[in-house]
């Protein structure tokens, strides 16, 4: 007979960590997103989850660090995905297919943590929530310098000299930003709606730096 290894008691306290952790995140951004940031506090969520507000804060340091939890992940995978690119793509082709990828496997790496349908109800708080609005642009210029950096490495170009990484990138996050306050304006909340947004508005960002508007193409 095969012996089963027993988990060591360090496991099952990560373990416990983990689901305790995955417990105060999913309910505070249920929280945010049902009755409002502003107005969800954290002894809210730590009665939630039937814990102290000083559990909560060792897992957080503030609403606000849960509030961005699942957007950091979901960044994260998207630099990940970026590394992955090809070398001979294009900097635009490879922020863009890493973007798609990122995307399609979105639902399978957040499913541990949090369903996917939370994560985009999140981002709409984010978007519409002024104190986390702010925050989000400050984290966004911390990704574009990230993300910058990771083209200039695969094109072999020094940021400090040439522009192109920093530029290239600025449109590209321009464009997602776009398309992520289009779709929470709209009406379908899905990420598949989410999706295709984004790709038909990227397959707009080369023409649109490339040609000349005002001349039909033939």
């Amino acid at each position: 007979m095969e012996h089963q290894v027993a988990a060591t008691p360090a496991g099952l306290r990560e373990r416990k960590k983990q689901r305790t952790r995955d417990a105060l995140l999913r309910v505070a951004l249920e929280l945010f997103t049902t009755q409002g940031y502003e107005r969800t506090t954290v002894d809210e969520i730590a009665a939630a989850v039937e814990v102290s507000q000083r559990t909560f804060f060792r897992y957080f340091a503030n609403k606000e660090e849960a509030a961005f939890a699942v957007q950091e992940t979901v960044e994260s995978h998207f630099v990940g995905a970026l590394r992955d690119r090809p070398a001979q793509e294009s900097p635009f082709e490879a922020m863009h297919n890493a973007v798609l990828t990122a995307w399609a496997s979105l639902e399978e790496i957040l499913a541990p943590t949090v369903p996917v349908e939370l994560y985009l109800r999140t981002y709409k708080v984010i978007e519409s929530t002024p104190a986390l609005l702010a925050e989000h642009l400050r984290r966004s210029t911390e990704l574009e310098e990230e993300i910058a950096r990771l083209i200039a490495e695969r094109e072999g170009l020094d940021m400090d000299t040439d522009p192109r990484p920093r530029v290239a990138v600025a449109a590209f996050v321009g464009v997602m930003r776009v398309t992520g306050r289009l779709w929470g304006q709209g009406g379908d909340p899905g990420i598949e709606a989410m999706r295709e947004l984004t790709e038909r508005y990227l397959d707009h960002l080369t023409p649109a730096l490339a040609t000349d508007w005002r001349r039909r193409p033939t």
